[in-house]
């Protein structure tokens, strides 16, 4: 049973949401976890801004505010409010109530997993209301200097909100959504529930039951997330574009000549021939030779006699692979990859091509195994490439996203005008008063003096 307790003082903003919100959230935690096994879940309106859980019961803010005119209206913010924390305390029935964490030794376990939970039973409620665990909200505590590691003890945590709420929960979000997947993920994350459900698991439950159920070493993920502060900034550095030689010299120096030509030509010449300046054999035509009308890539019989020998010393195989590269002209490209931040994650690439079509590619932390700190890619495309960006929905937390691209771009940024004064934050406006305001004009004014 369902049920919300509230005074007068709650209005329409209880009477209409709490109960239904209850519902919602049992509904949810338990699709991924177990079926709620009590007989009863009550919201009850403490009236502070706050909430607080017990099995089977919750106190949650907040009410609404009275009007001259007898209504009760809310801010955008309150309503928010009380979702989210109807959401999160009703969710401590879960966790820790029945998956029963040492929350004083390792708060992460009880707050980050509800936070997670919490932010899906949200998104699911109103997908217009920011849950807080999108990964780019994380990147600046991440990179600040009064953080901790996630698996610190709760006492001597610096800041407690990033460091047992958030951080693991965005880090979870990370683990389903770009790790694991959620097929996954949700396999893995409800057998550990059920495995510890009315038990007492530590982190290394956690952690070797979500590898055991999903068969995926995580280790080099628990590690930079909940037991270091590194932070994730993977830097595009280069990419190199690179041509298969033919070994046909008509082609192969046919193309070193474009390569040549394209270098920009010398400021010292160009000027001499804008002032009309003749070189000494331009002058003296009786002393050009062979070499004056012929440069280093004129090929030779002597290259194709050489070239035709090496076809011969090739098996039918190697002469086959040599035929195919030469005819399907591929592009191929290196991408020099370096991790600045120190905590290893997938590199997810969207390249763009010439063409105008766009292809994404997912590389696996594992690309980092040997080497944590730079790392090459080789890509083969029949495409020509135009640009290179990486994680291009922020999707892994990345701190500083302009050393994602490639090209570099400009980086895009604004000129605020203000007065010194500060405003309000526009969802704390109580809308639903202000919106009987009258609009006054200027013959009030008038009236007025």
């Amino acid at each position: 049973m369902a049920m919300s307790y509230y005074p007068k003082e709650g209005g329409t903003l209880w009477s209409d949401l709490s109960t239904e919100v209850v519902i919602h959230t049992l509904e949810v935690y338990s699709r991924f976890s177990f079926d709620f096994p009590y007989p009863t879940a009550i919201s009850l309106n403490a009236g502070f801004l706050g909430g607080m859980e017990y099995p089977m019961i919750t106190f949650n803010g907040p009410r609404t505010t009275l009007q001259d005119d007898g209504s009760r209206t809310y801010s955008l913010a309150e309503k928010r409010f009380l979702i989210g924390v109807v959401i999160h305390e009703v969710g401590h029935f879960y966790f820790p109530m029945i998956v029963n964490s040492d929350e004083r030794q390792w708060t992460w376990m009880d707050e980050g997993i509800n936070s997670y939970l919490d932010s899906v039973a949200g998104r699911e409620w109103d997908a217009e209301i920011p849950w807080g665990v999108e990964p780019r909200y994380i990147v600046d505590y991440m990179v600040s200097q009064t953080q901790v590691p996630i698996m610190t003890q709760s006492d001597s945590v610096l800041r407690l909100g990033p460091n047992a709420y958030s951080k693991p929960a965005t880090a979870i979000n990370i683990l389903r959504e770009t790790i694991m997947g959620r097929e996954l993920f949700d396999f893995a994350f409800k057998e550990y529930s059920l495995q510890w459900e009315f038990k007492r698991p530590t982190p290394a439950d956690f952690f070797r039951t979500m590898e055991e159920a999903s068969g995926i070493d995580l280790d080099w993920f628990w590690r930079g997330w909940f037991y270091t502060t590194d932070h994730v900034d993977i830097s595009l550095n280069r990419v190199y574009e690179m041509r298969m030689d033919t070994e046909n010299p008509d082609i192969d120096y046919a193309r070193q000549r474009e390569t040549e030509k394209a270098l920009p030509p010398s400021l010292y010449i160009q000027r001499n021939r804008e002032e009309g300046r003749q070189t000494w054999v331009e002058r003296n035509t009786d002393v050009r030779d062979f070499y004056d009308d012929n440069d280093q890539f004129t090929v030779t019989n002597k290259e194709r006699n050489s070239y035709n020998s090496f076809l011969e010393g090739l098996e039918d195989w190697e002469r086959e692979v040599l035929d195919r590269a030469v005819s399907e002209d591929l592009n191929y490209y290196i991408l020099e990859l370096s991790n600045e931040g120190g905590l290893v994650m997938p590199v997810i690439l969207e390249m763009e091509y010439v063409d105008g079509s766009t292809e994404e590619m997912r590389l696996p932390a594992e690309i980092w195994r040997k080497n944590a700190t730079q790392v090459k890619k080789l890509i083969v495309s029949q495409n020509e490439l135009l640009s290179v960006a990486i994680d291009p929905m922020q999707e892994t937390a990345d701190a500083d996203i302009e050393n994602n691209y490639y090209p570099r771009r400009i980086i895009p940024s604004r000129i605020e005008s203000f007065k010194s004064e500060g405003g309000g934050s526009l969802i704390g406006r109580d809308v639903m008063q202000d919106i009987k305001t009258e609009l006054k004009t200027d013959e009030d004014d008038e009236q007025d003096n």
